[in-house]
């Protein structure tokens, strides 16, 4: 969501030169907005719905003098329009005397039989098939996107505001949308044109992108990765559609009667093919669901066009509008083509009529479709370079025959207002702040440095007291190929300096083989994660937690050096060999000690551990999508699986190394878009040590004392109060984005989100490991009885920014000091 705060104030849109505008609220003789009202031109098909609060805008590029507004159970009513452009307007309709004999709607679980626009609907669900091109052996066709991004809703007061003043040229060339009718300024656009080659018979498909130009701040990695995320694909014959991370139920979907009301309203002849207008409205608020209409063709029951508008009571934040539009060209019976699909979306802090915002679009064109040219497997195996300097250097000749959809004038000016902008010191020092907060860092261009994390700059444990950290990175461009990193830190309780150094080298592009290394002293909590940092920069939330359940004294000091290959033999599969030197002791002795057995220590009993291990680790992210090139990429997803491997080879004597031993780990993560009814995030985590090894050395059931809410941990867990060599944990959690709440009228307003989750670990401790370990001053002890477990109760949304979970204790209640209940919340902006 730092992406979306970057994209508020610096984005963009299109130009739509049109001959008719009409705007207004449709009401009722009460004085009632009508929502869901059918405004069409009349003797057209390009027509539009009235939102929750009764409002429209409808224009187009011919010219129109009468429009059509209707809606069961009101008289149908023409407007004569008496000029070119009708701004608010405001219509009253009248209750109709008789009811309507050919459209009959039903709502609940009332008969629909004698709906003719179900009727329809169930031959689309009876002829539903797969896009067009799966029909034939092999594909191939042109492929045109532009992205473009607005600043919407500019007024007189804003372009005379001390913001903008100075920067007055930037609004010469103000024009409205055609979907909202409000004013916009663009502010970025990026163009992009390949060839997609696919095989339904080697079930292989590949896309060579052969040009790319940006314009705007093509240079920020947050925007590109913002815009690659936003604009995910998307088939409308699904039950659900997913945007920003949520299943909208489609108007096509077989559970869409009991989501939505239909009424046929037309039909008429489209490019020579007969076809019918059906309109679709939610029968519920606070649901997410469109309004919108579509026209099917007869015989094939195929979409000829569609277009989808998000509800304004659709529980979803910071977006005011998402509406979509689709064409087709229905060839024949089996074979329907996609054409032209165009998405606008327009973000906001408020959902109010009035409030400014950034409109996101994307257009794509399809055109020049070829099938059955077959090709080898190793055609699609040979993947084209999308970075490729040719790509991003095309001439005006090259552009004027790939765009299957012509630049407007003010798409066109958008190069030469950003080219401007970019020379303003003042739009500059905007540009600074706002990439700060996104990033983190502060630029400073003439060396080549970012300065920060600003947001790591103070902590505070009880070890270190008070502590303060700053630090500085290399960045030359988001595709550096070699990256510098480092802080300091320093604890005003100990008096002690912390310090983490990590350089990384890019050597080969194609098979990512990256090395990488890094120094670390500092003081962690350790309880805090299964698997074993080797992160020389990072630092957990426990370590530096300002309030704590409980005294957070188990922390231990921790140098630290590695050095590690990477590679990426395949797509989204790593492999990483490195080997690690570690020096671990406590911070706090007299509250938690490292202390064992060491038959070699004078004492017979060390507190300090030195351990070489060698790491082979597999990682395979399959769906991951990422965005550029250099050492360090940008993820632009989150909706994929992970699964890991890890197999550490402790080595004695090396280095003066302690222990011989052997660990495995796996983890496999995976989240699960159950249709309509939310998402499901579940974990799971193996590990097992073979050898024995001291407490430091050991695997502990991570608990959280801190009071945020962190995945992948048990909040009613003390650090350490669970310790294995041998451990099984999973964690499940579903958050039904609002589904439940929307139900029950009392809650429905406050687009709360019902979050719940269970979570259990089962461990062993030899007893070989635990008798090694017996020095130290905290108990023992590994859920080998029984598993055990946790379950909890969640409200997210909570002011659109807060969640809250209620956190349960399943059993082992006679532990010390054990925690039956207990209270966690987070912050985070989420759509």
């Amino acid at each position: 969501m730092k992406r979306f705060l970057f994209i508020f104030l610096f984005t963009s849109c299109f130009f739509a030169f049109s001959q008719t505008k009409v705007g207004g609220i449709i009401v009722d003789e009460t004085g009632s907005p009508i929502a869901f009202a059918n405004i069409i031109f009349k003797n057209s098909s390009e027509g539009t719905i009235t939102n929750d609060n009764g409002r429209f805008y409808i224009e187009s590029d011919q010219t129109y003098n009468t429009i059509q507004i209707s809606f069961i159970g009101f008289e149908t009513k023409e407007i004569e329009l008496e000029q070119r452009v009708n701004y608010n307007m405001e219509i009253t309709l009248q209750e109709s005397a008789e009811q309507l004999k050919e459209v009959i709607v039903y709502t609940g679980k009332q008969s629909k039989k004698n709906n003719p626009a179900i009727e329809i609907l169930k031959k689309i669900w009876a002829k539903k098939r797969e896009n067009g091109v799966r029909k034939f052996k092999q594909y191939q066709y042109d492929k045109y996107e532009k992205v473009e991004f607005d600043l919407n809703t500019i007024d007189s007061a804003l372009i005379k505001s001390k913001l903008f003043k100075g920067l007055e040229f930037m609004f010469a060339d103000l024009d409205t949308s055609r979907i909202t009718g409000k004013t916009y300024l663009p502010m970025f656009l990026n163009e992009s044109f390949s060839k997609i080659y696919g095989d339904n018979i080697l079930e292989e498909e590949k896309e060579d992108v052969l040009g790319n130009k940006n314009s705007g701040f093509s240079g920020n990695q947050a925007i590109t990765a913002f815009v690659e995320d936003l604009y995910s694909d998307y088939d409308i014959y699904n039950n659900y559609l997913k945007f920003f991370d949520k299943s909208f139920t489609s108007p096509l979907s077989k559970t869409g009667v009991d989501t939505y009301n239909y009424v046929l309203s037309d039909s008429t002849f489209i490019d020579n093919k007969w076809c019918y207008n059906i309109i679709y409205y939610p029968r519920r608020k606070n649901e997410l669901t469109f309004k919108g209409d579509f026209w099917v063709a007869d015989t094939t029951y195929a979409i000829k066009k569609i277009n989808l508008q998000v509800t304004k009571s659709a529980n979803i934040n910071w977006v005011k509008e998402i509406y979509i539009e689709q064409e087709f060209d229905v060839v024949n019976d089996s074979v329907f083509l996609l054409k032209r699909d165009y998405m606008l979306s327009d973000f906001s802090f408020s959902k109010k009529e009035k409030s400014r915002g950034v409109y996101g679009k994307r257009t794509t064109v399809f055109d020049n479709y070829k099938f059955d040219t077959a090709r080898p497997e190793e055609f699609y195996k040979a993947e084209s370079d999308p970075y490729d300097p040719r790509v991003f250097s095309r001439d005006s000749i090259f552009w004027k025959n790939a765009r299957l959809e012509t630049l407007n004038d003010d798409e066109s000016g958008i190069f030469k207002l950003l080219d401007t902008l970019k020379t303003v010191p003042k739009f500059r020092t905007y540009y600074d702040i706002v990439s700060i907060l996104g990033s983190g860092y502060i630029e400073i261009d003439k060396w080549n440095i970012d300065v920060g994390n600003i947001y790591s700059v103070l902590g505070f444990n009880d070890a270190e007291g008070t502590r303060v950290r700053l630090g500085a990175r290399t960045y030359f461009g988001q595709n550096d190929t070699w990256r510098l990193e480092g802080y300091m830190a320093y604890g005003f309780t100990d008096k002690k300096a912390k310090h983490g150094f990590s350089a990384k080298f890019l050597l080969d592009r194609k098979s990512r083989l990256i090395l990488s290394g890094g120094n670390r002293r500092d003081i962690e909590q350790l309880g805090l994660s299964l698997t074993s940092t080797n992160d020389v920069l990072g630092r957990s939330i426990a370590s530096s937690s300002l309030v704590t359940v409980g005294a957070n004294d188990r922390l231990t000091n921790i140098n630290l050096s590695t050095l590690n290959f990477e590679v990426e033999p395949a797509k989204n599969f790593r492999v990483r060999l490195g080997g690690s030197f570690r020096t671990l002791s406590s911070a706090l002795p007299d509250a938690f000690n490292l202390d064992y057995i060491d038959p070699d220590s004078p004492t017979g009993i060390s507190s300090e551990v030195k351990q070489f291990d060698l790491n082979t680790t597999l990682i395979y992210t399959p769906g991951k999508r990422t965005i550029g090139y250099g050492v360090e990429r940008a993820n632009i997803n989150d909706d994929h699986s992970t699964l890991l491997l890890n197999y550490t080879k402790g080595v004695r004597g090396f280095l003066e190394s302690d222990f011989d031993y052997e660990k495995v780990q796996f983890s496999y993560r995976q989240p699960w878009q159950i249709g309509g009814f939310g998402r499901l995030t579940s974990s799971i985590e193996l590990g097992k040590t073979f050898g024995e090894v001291p407490l430091s050395l050991l695997s502990v059931v991570p608990g959280n004392q801190t009071l945020f809410t962190l995945y992948n941990t048990f909040p009613n867990l003390d650090f350490y109060e669970f310790v294995t060599d041998t451990y099984a944990t999973v964690h499940l959690e579903h958050n039904f984005n609002g589904r439940l709440f929307s139900r029950i009228p009392v809650l429905r307003k406050l687009n709360l989100r019902e979050i719940v989750g269970v979570r259990g670990a089962w461990g062993q401790l030899s007893d070989e490991n635990m008798a090694l370990s017996s020095p130290s001053n905290i108990p023992l002890i590994a859920p080998n009885d029984q598993i055990y477990w946790e379950y909890s109760f969640g409200i997210g949304n909570i002011f659109k920014i807060l969640r809250i979970d209620f956190n349960f204790r399943g059993n082992y209640l006679d532990n010390p000091d054990a925690r039956r209940f207990g209270i966690t919340g987070t912050f985070g902006f989420n759509f």
